[in-house]
């Protein structure tokens, strides 16, 4: 578990957990860099991967092992917190493993937040607080099923307009960013028009940094799981988020 030092220059007011439910320390680094933008002065990032476990998690047996190690993870952070100051988790896979353990098994005061669910709850929901449809743009077909349960126990069935995977094998694409960028530009396309999503969620922790490149494509929302949490967490904890660029 490790503070990050551009995060460490200011008096401390809250400190926040990023946990990464798989095994890559450079999927861990790409979204502490995307928290870290949205970061005010004085909240914390410390952030945590998983010691076994999936490199990328595509499928539900990754999702069960991941939760082990989010709990673990997120006790041992708890443990260490001396509860002077407001501090939060992020679960940073976008199926929440370990998230419901998490929320059981640790006090009140240390708030927990999901990926996965931040962005659901925020892509389902307007800048005038309204109902909106909404799409998931992924690349793992292994998890489609767990996104739909997902939703559904949000209560956000009824404005989901699907989930659209991108072509091409979820690790091959990870490995050459360009075309999975491309390759999502296309799933979400099929969100807005095939399926009439008002916003799309990019639906993956590794994905983060692509939701950002997308976003200036469409004219509907394109979230970023990553900056959809660290809002979330900023919002529990009271304090105010940095625009993100």
């Amino acid at each position: 578990m490790s503070a990050l030092p551009d995060s460490q220059d200011k008096p401390l007011a809250a400190q926040i957990l990023l946990l990464n439910p798989n095994t890559s320390q450079q999927t861990t680094a790409l979204m502490a860099r995307q928290a870290l933008a949205c970061l005010p002065a004085g909240v914390h990032l410390q952030t945590a991967t998983a010691a076994r476990g999936a490199a990328m998690i595509t499928d539900e047996a990754g999702l069960a092992i991941a939760e082990q190690e989010v709990l673990r993870l997120g006790r041992e952070f708890a443990d260490v917190n001396d509860n002077t100051r407001p501090c939060a988790i992020i679960v940073a896979a976008f199926g929440n493993p370990g998230l419901d353990l998490l929320r059981a098994a640790l006090p009140a005061q240390v708030q927990t937040f999901g990926i996965g669910e931040a962005a659901m709850m925020q892509a389902a929901c307007d800048a005038e607080g309204l109902p909106r449809r909404f799409g998931i743009a992924t690349t793992t077909p292994g998890l489609e099923a767990s996104i739909a349960a997902s939703v559904s126990a949000l209560g956000l069935t009824p404005w989901f307009s699907g989930t659209r995977i991108a072509e091409g094998q979820p690790l091959a694409l990870a490995a050459d960013p360009a075309l999975q960028c491309e390759r999502l530009a296309a799933a979400v396309a099929a969100c807005v028009a095939g399926d009439g999503a008002r916003a799309v969620v990019i639906g993956g922790g590794p994905l983060a940094e692509a939701a950002l490149w997308l976003a200036p494509r469409f004219a509907v929302p394109v979230l970023s799981p990553v900056v959809a949490s660290v809002q979330a967490a900023l919002k529990g904890l009271q304090l105010q988020t940095l625009e993100q660029v």
